[in-house]
């Protein structure tokens, strides 16, 4: 069977960039009958001198220096976000606006008004979407999901998760520090809240539905 291509536009090329690509490399390995197989079309960011390396290294087939030039194009199929938060917006508006599936990173945006322009922006183009909360796809997980589906633990009253990673505090900090603007308010947004804690209330929800009221201790 021959496989449907979707061409991937990819902005970012952080930690999360790389993950993705590295994911859409290795797709074919391990789900074979998908239908659907990702074509890495053209990476997007700003560092020309990292940008052709990059694309070399995981396989693109041309680069762009601006996110807008390569939303524009019409070979490009999915628009995948790796930006720092405080860019997601704008992006994914645009995107979606031009009819593009959009693919973004986790959290959503920076705020509550962020998120809901985009949203919106996506609902009115009708164009399939997707935050990249990729917990759910654990296999633990997934066997904990399809357990309390079953109904053989009866209604769930708890649920605790930890998060434990503690790289933003490391002196050899990855990327030579460029991940450091999940310490900017002004860039994150929410800090830990939204970029760790985000895939802990997802997995509760995707668990056990969603939440109707929230309590907290400072």
């Amino acid at each position: 069977m021959e496989k449907k291509k979707i061409n991937i536009g990819l902005i970012g090329g952080g930690f999360m960039g790389r993950t993705h690509s590295n994911g859409y490399n290795r797709i074919r390995n391990f789900f074979p009958d998908l239908a659907y197989t990702p074509v890495l079309k053209a990476v997007c960011f700003r560092n020309e001198s990292k940008l052709k390396a990059f694309a070399d290294q995981w396989g693109y087939e041309s680069t762009e220096t601006d996110w807008r030039k390569l939303i524009e194009r019409d070979d490009i199929d999915a628009v995948d976000i790796c930006t720092p938060n405080d860019t997601h917006a704008e992006i994914a508006i645009a995107a979606a606006k031009a009819g593009k599936m959009i693919l973004c990173e986790k959290p959503l945006a920076r705020n509550l008004l962020e998120s809901k322009e985009m949203v919106d922006a996506i609902a009115a183009a009708g164009v399939k979407n997707t935050v990249w909360y990729n917990y759910r796809r654990i296999p633990a997980v997934t066997l904990a999901k399809n357990i309390v589906a079953s109904g053989k633990l009866g209604k769930i009253y708890h649920y605790r998760a930890n998060f434990l990673q503690d790289w933003t505090i490391n002196e050899k900090l990855p990327q030579g520090g460029e991940g450091l603007w999940r310490m900017d308010a002004a860039v994150a947004g929410s800090g830990v809240v939204g970029d760790l804690l985000s895939h802990c209330i997802d997995t509760a929800i995707w668990l056990n539905g969603g939440i109707q009221e929230v309590s907290a201790i400072q």
